[in-house]
């Protein structure tokens, strides 16, 4: 019988995982990667120097390599080329063009509006447009107002305003995070519940059978837009959690996604409207897929290679006891990593540690996700003692650079 094949598109150090899941499952891997120094190569059975968002090199990598699947775990900017490549080929994917709709903030604002979810009010620009144009056009903007790129994921390139003081280098920050050069502005969500729901959702035809929502951790040195922490259980009450998971069902039947795992991000305002920031195509970032792995005993990661291949996965849910949650370890100065001092009473609650960096490695300042020095899962007991480590995790984690 001949070996099946499957090709993965991007080979960093949290998509690892999926590589050698990949191979456990006895599956032939190739994989697409630009960065040369992406840890992925070293461990498949073909790699490829090739950017994950170059349709045609991998439309013919994939065909030459007679693929029978093909997967972008985790990764915003492959996720569209791999929907292409898997349509062209008839492989299993979801249709390219709700994938477009979901990974391209404007697409996703138009069609939140069109479809009568909450919205706020925004406005798309191209990079070249003047200033001054621009502040005719949003005038009527309620601050605070929100720039960010239209084509980046982990809050990278956006800026939170609360007057025009530093409206242009808000612009500058977002371009330089986008490859479209589209931008968008937006007026910012009051929220009523205190934290934006993160996690990832699993889709299997067409219905959710896994909802992972989780509350966010944000963190408090100026920066408070990047990510640094999910925790489960979210806090959201019963009707909350129902207004939450109706409103996602509805975005995948009107999309007709059909399988994989999809990353959100969801403001509940004043009046518990549902307001959606990302619903992303492809498994979360910060190693999502293992905490709700942990979370529910299921292995969403092989559920991703295994939906990719059109071969329904096997989630028999069974919520563990106690609280998950991970933090996303970082430090806001440049420097070169020495170590990480975790304080004896927040020890015994860690029970994995990835850590990216080396010593002697150079680290740069937090200001997103791919600046991360790696992340720590613990499992509590109570809500308590994992609010507790939330309210302290400054103390009880130290990042010390030579």
């Amino acid at each position: 019988m001949d070996q099946k094949k499957i090709l993965l598109l991007g080979g960093s150090a949290q998509q690892l995982v999926a590589i050698r899941s990949a191979k456990r499952m006895g599956l032939y891997t190739v994989l697409c990667d630009y960065l040369p120094d992406n840890p992925g190569q070293y461990e498949v059975d073909k790699y490829y120097n090739t950017s994950t968002t170059d349709v045609e090199a991998i439309y013919e990598i994939a065909k030459n390599e007679q693929v029978d699947g093909v997967l972008a775990y985790a990764s915003d900017p492959a996720a569209l080329p791999a929907a292409i490549v898997a349509e062209r080929l008839n492989l299993p994917t979801n249709p390219s063009e709700s994938v477009a709709i979901l990974g391209v903030k404007h697409l996703f604002r138009d069609f939140l509006q069109k479809n009568g979810f909450a919205c706020p009010r925004y406005y798309t620009f191209s990079s070249n447009i003047e200033t001054e144009e621009l502040k005719v056009k949003i005038r009527d903007f309620a601050f605070p107002i929100i720039i960010k790129p239209t084509d980046s994921s982990g809050s990278k390139g956006v800026t939170k305003l609360t007057n025009m003081k530093g409206f242009e280098r808000a612009i500058t920050h977002a371009i330089n995070y986008s490859r479209n050069k589209i931008l968008i502005v937006e007026e910012f969500i009051e929220r009523g519940f205190p934290d934006i729901i993160g996690g990832d959702v699993f889709v299997w035809n067409g219905k959710i059978v896994l909802y992972g929502e989780m509350s966010c951790l944000r963190d408090n040195s100026g920066r408070g837009l990047i990510p640094i922490g999910k925790k489960r259980p979210s806090g959201l009450n019963q009707l909350q959690t129902r207004r939450v998971r109706d409103e996602l069902q509805r975005i995948v039947s009107l999309l007709d996604i059909h399988f994989g795992e999809m990353n959100i991000e969801i403001i509940l305002d004043r009046n518990d409207n549902v307001h959606f920031l990302e619903l992303g195509p492809r498994a979360g970032g910060n190693m999502i897929p293992l905490q709700l792995s942990d979370a529910y005993g299921v292995d969403l990661v092989k559920a991703n290679v295994v939906a990719a291949m059109g071969i329904e996965p096997d989630l028999d849910l069974k919520e563990q006891p106690g609280c998950y949650m991970h933090y996303v370890l970082h430090c806001y100065e440049n420097g070169v990593f020495d170590t990480i001092k975790f304080s004896p009473e927040i020890e015994p609650f860690i029970y994995r540690k990835i850590i990216y960096k080396q010593v002697g490695d150079s680290v740069e300042a937090f200001d997103g996700a791919g600046k991360a020095l790696g992340i720590v899962f613990l499992h509590f007991d109570t809500v308590e003692q994992m609010d507790n480590f939330c309210q302290n995790k400054d103390k009880l984690v130290k990042v010390v650079l030579k």
